[in-house]
């Protein structure tokens, strides 16, 4: 690898091949797609796409080119339920499957399952009501 701190060997186009095809399937997903929808109009998403494909460079090569706050982003959409997580996540892994070689798809899904779940937990935990106790992980 040239970069020692990066996570698996991928390439940037590699990662934007991924988040393409992932996002052309999420625009037909039932379920996932009128969330995002809600959010992006037809023209944003080229720039949507680069933008998440970013997030994955600097997750996994390390690269500095990511600005944003995906959590917060997650959390003020209330759309975005915890279930979808699950969705997104078979959905990713579909993608992956079809796109990369079986290494490189299973170690980009568990990093793609530990952030995924992540976001699903902090959103279960930030919506719980605060009477009752926080649930354990």
């Amino acid at each position: 690898m040239s970069n020692p701190l990066q996570m698996f060997e991928i390439s940037p186009e590699e990662i934007s091949d991924v988040v393409s095809r992932f996002y052309a399937r999420i625009r037909q997903h039932p379920d996932l797609g009128p969330v995002f929808a809600a959010h992006i109009d037809t023209d944003e998403w080229p720039a949507h796409e680069e933008k998440i494909a970013a997030f994955w460079r600097n997750a996994i090569l390390k690269e500095r080119g990511y600005d944003g706050q995906p959590m917060r982003v997650h959390l003020q959409t209330p759309e975005i339920q915890p279930e979808h997580f699950a969705q997104w996540l078979g959905l990713f892994d579909e993608v992956l499957q079809d796109t990369l070689s079986p290494d490189l798809a299973q170690a980009f899904s568990a990093l793609a399952h530990r952030i995924g779940n992540g976001f699903r937990y902090g959103i279960e935990q930030i919506r719980r009501p605060a009477d009752l106790p926080p649930m354990l992980g």
